[in-house]
């Protein structure tokens, strides 16, 4: 009965979801149209452009989400750590064959298709997290199962950085959230939400002063528990783990990060500027968006859009071809609708009966969430740029196809929720 109910999957698909991506595919379509339209050479349909591919792989990837909806559910779940360590692989090869652009060399080229590894091994990363989670059920509170949970998301992580893709590879931490779901730690999320301030203060705030506002606050800590060694010990630990970090940011931003990466957090933290160099793409970017005020100059209307002022407008920062064309109220349409994405597949997942679906389902409204707001932030200037895309909307088979498979994967699992325990 259950194997009869999963393969009737045009009665059990959440077809609202369905009609979101597709509304978002249309979105990204349009813009990309217009992010490269140029009127004194205006031609016929041109499938060798950038908005040809773009229809061809929303066609290829509407029918691959389809045919996704047509396996068993329970499939994803056995072949988890396959489709995991395909992904590796893959990250693995590009390392040696792949094709460098951007100063990251994260593409593998296919004929004139450029495959992105990293992409895909979202999904894969989701798939064996969810598993891991579902078949030894760890409870998150022993160093072990923090250590294998990390483990899976470090993997992939690590080698995007070798490529180096830092966008990419920030994008894995958004996994800590679905743990956090299932049991993680609260402590673990102050952790990461320290680490950060300490991050941006080290910029800010020169380092001994830093040093002597954690000692100080270690200090107090420690005379407020003076009877609880225990309190004491972890204290120390972590005031000087604190410290090592400050040393670490620096180390990590004058050896590690790439010269253009440096210029993006300067400028984001209002250290330098730079209006014709690293700073000019955001620059434009806000002009384009602020031009469009309430409703936008209309489609195909956009200065700032038709002639070009702004780098990557079909891709990073196709955003801002939306804030020009269509205005405030546009913005408002598209942000509207990953809303509501989002909450549906975090109303979905919280009503799945396996603790495999509910991992993944929170899984990819995480990553998409991380996307929206990373993309978004960077177009209007308030977050640094990383070079991420925004879900659906931004041209690249790569993207449209990961997304395709990581969403419907989970509307096939929703689907089957009632045979999986």
């Amino acid at each position: 009965m259950i194997q009869q109910q999963g393969n009737r999957f045009f009665f059990n698909v959440d077809w609202i979801t369905v009609l979101i991506y597709i509304a978002l595919c249309a979105i990204g379509f349009t813009n990309i149209y217009a992010s490269i339209y140029n009127p004194d050479k205006a031609v016929g349909f041109d499938f060798a452009s950038s908005y040809g591919k773009q229809l061809i792989y929303v066609i290829t990837g509407l029918i691959l989400g389809l045919s996704i909806l047509l396996f068993d559910g329970r499939l994803f779940n056995v072949f988890a750590p396959f489709i995991y360590g395909i992904t590796l692989v893959l990250l693995i090869i590009v390392l040696f064959v792949g094709r460098n652009v951007g100063g990251n060399q994260a593409w593998i080229p296919i004929g004139s298709f450029r495959l992105q590894p990293s992409e895909f091994a979202k999904f894969g990363t989701a798939l064996l997290l969810a598993r891991y989670v579902s078949t030894f059920n760890p409870k998150f509170r022993d160093v072990k199962s923090i250590f294998i949970a990390a483990a899976i998301v470090l993997a992939p992580l690590l080698l995007i950085m070798l490529q180096p893709d830092t966008g990419s590879a920030l994008v894995f931490l958004a996994f800590m959230f679905p743990l956090y779901r299932e049991g993680l730690s609260g402590y673990f999320l102050l952790i990461f939400l320290g680490m950060i301030v300490l991050f941006v203060a080290d910029f800010l705030v020169p380092t001994y002063i830093l040093i002597l506002v954690l000692t100080t606050i270690g200090a107090l800590f420690i005379y407020a528990n003076k009877r609880k060694q225990k309190l004491i010990i972890t204290t120390v630990f972590v005031t000087l783990i604190a410290i090592g970090y400050l040393f670490l940011v620096k180390v990590a931003y004058t050896k590690v990060l790439e010269p253009h990466q440096r210029s993006r957090i300067e400028l984001m933290l209002g250290l330098k500027t730079d209006n014709k160099g690293a700073g000019y793409n955001v620059i434009q970017s806000q002009i384009a968006i602020g031009s469009g005020q309430a409703t936008g100059r209309g489609f195909l209307q956009g200065t700032q859009t038709k002639y070009g002022y702004v780098p990557e407008q079909s891709t990073d920062f196709i955003f801002s071809t939306i804030g020009e064309e269509w205005g405030f109220m546009g913005c408002s349409v598209v942000i509207g609708l990953y809303i509501f994405l989002l909450l549906r597949l975090v109303n979905l997942a919280e009503r799945q009966r396996s603790t495999f679906s509910r991992v993944y389902g929170y899984s990819v409204a995480c990553i998409l969430f991380f996307h929206v707001f990373i993309n978004i932030g960077m177009t209007i200037g308030i977050i640094p740029v990383i070079g991420i895309p925004l879900p659906l909307i931004s041209y690249g088979g790569s993207s449209l196809w990961s997304f395709t498979i990581l969403l419907f994967i989970f509307l096939k699992l929703d689907s089957n929720r009632m045979g999986f325990i």
